[in-house]
């Protein structure tokens, strides 16, 4: 029983960290980071090839196939956290601010982030949409700064893959 024990964690472990690569790898080969994509995806293969090989030498065991999955599951978790802490790539964000445009930009230009303003036209009339590029990582600080100024401020955002030329703070 200690050895059955013994196999599904081990199964689940190597899942867990076999899973979280490949979501980190997925996610580097979206922003297009190519090499660093193959190494994590040869860790990754090499990884997985363990687990399956093991669970296919005990397929009798349910535990192990239990284990297999839980594995999954839990590295798809654990793998887009690991991801969201590395905050790597760009986001581009569309603050939309009826009343507070000004100041939600001076309040992000002051924190050296380049800001576009645009004007619009929402539901409720005029808008100001503010166009910000901006690393992953400082995402939260704008999303913050601007709902501090403006409780209504209504903001998007998506991944940026490219960029080119503009302002764009690298760190902060």
């Amino acid at each position: 029983m200690a050895e059955t024990i013994l196999y599904a964690l081990m199964i689940m472990g190597l899942r867990i960290i076999d899973v979280s690569l490949g979501t980190i790898r997925t996610i580097t080969t979206v922003h297009g980071n190519k090499y660093r994509a193959g190494l994590i995806g040869f860790f990754e293969v090499t990884i997985w090839v363990i687990a399956i090989s093991t669970v296919m030498s005990h397929l009798n065991n349910f535990i192990n196939i239990f284990a297999y999955s839980g594995g999954f599951a839990l590295g798809t978790i654990i793998g887009i956290t690991i991801e969201q802490k590395l905050g790597s790539g760009f986001v581009s964000m569309n603050i939309i601010s009826m009343n507070y445009p000004d100041d939600i930009a001076n309040a992000l230009r002051e924190s050296k982030i380049g800001v576009t303003m645009l004007p619009g036209e929402g539901a409720s009339g005029g808008v100001t949409v503010l166009n910000v590029l901006i690393s992953r990582k400082r995402q939260k600080e704008v999303i913050e700064t601007a709902e501090k100024i403006d409780p209504n401020v209504f903001i998007t955002v998506q991944p940026s893959i490219q960029q080119r030329g503009g302002y764009v703070q690298m760190r902060k």
